[in-house]
């Protein structure tokens, strides 16, 4: 666990791939405005940090929701809700579908009237032009991004990226500026508008979150950023994806 902020707190974790190859994994902890907490995504913590997260957070019972911001991240919802049942568990529709275990609110985070629940403490974007769930399983590139509004930290899992060499590696290496997911092509609706309704919501947010200071990526690294990074970098991982999203608008006339 490291707190980024008075009210912020990163938690990072390990997800193996066919057992092997470790790609990482997070979840964010947050204090309201009330006093009260909330988590963004499900991790098993280990003892050493399940310990800290329930003395900061009076055993749990101050943790008011669990909200699971992307579809495909499911794995670890059950624990989680073993650990803090009295914790509202929400998700996607995806995660009600495919993690029928949990018991799920029937409230769903991609919905604005879930987000505005939040609103205090929390800003959403859900990515425009892209489709949240594809025939494709192994599509991971849109979810609800998730923007601390105090803090300014943006808690993010797969639709952005920041390249970082594993374990020690990473202390010498530098990170990568901000990626959208690899596979954000096959995550473009079939429709000829949806390439310029990913450009402008690109572009939005850039201006929208400009003095964003932190980004906490799922699978990758806690990224810092100066003063105008967080903009710069977005444009430009939009310059990079331009040339397929001009092949997506040519194959959709």
């Amino acid at each position: 666990m490291q707190q980024l902020a008075e009210d912020f707190w990163n938690f990072r974790g390990h997800h193996r791939i066919a057992g092997v190859l470790d790609v990482g994994t997070q979840m964010s902890l947050i204090r309201r405005a009330n006093g009260r907490f909330l988590l963004l995504d499900s991790y098993s913590v280990d003892e050493d940090d399940r310990a800290k997260l329930l003395a900061l957070t009076g055993n749990g019972d101050l943790i008011e929701a669990i909200i699971n911001v992307h579809p495909f991240h499911t794995l670890h919802c059950y624990s989680m809700h073993q650990l803090l049942p009295r914790a509202r568990m929400i998700g996607t529709r995806r995660h009600q579908q495919h993690a029928p275990t949990v018991r799920w609110d029937p409230a769903v985070i991609e919905d604005p009237a879930t987000q505005q629940q939040f609103r205090d403490d929390l800003d959403f974007s859900v990515p425009e032009g892209l489709d949240q769930v594809t025939s494709d399983e192994k599509v991971h590139a849109a979810s609800v991004l998730v923007r601390h509004r105090r803090s300014g930290i943006v808690h993010v899992d797969d639709t952005l990226n920041v390249l970082a060499a594993p374990g020690w590696l990473g202390k010498l290496l530098p990170q990568s500026r901000l990626k959208f997911h690899p596979m954000l092509g096959k995550a473009l609706r079939p429709v000829p508008e949806a390439a310029d309704a990913f450009a402008s919501w690109a572009r939005a947010l850039a201006s929208q979150w400009a003095d964003t200071p932190t980004v906490c990526a799922a699978h990758s690294a806690v990224r810092q950023l100066k003063q105008g990074d967080w903009q710069s970098e977005l444009l430009h991982a939009l310059a990079d994806v331009e040339p397929l999203l001009e092949r997506h608008r040519k194959a959709h006339l």
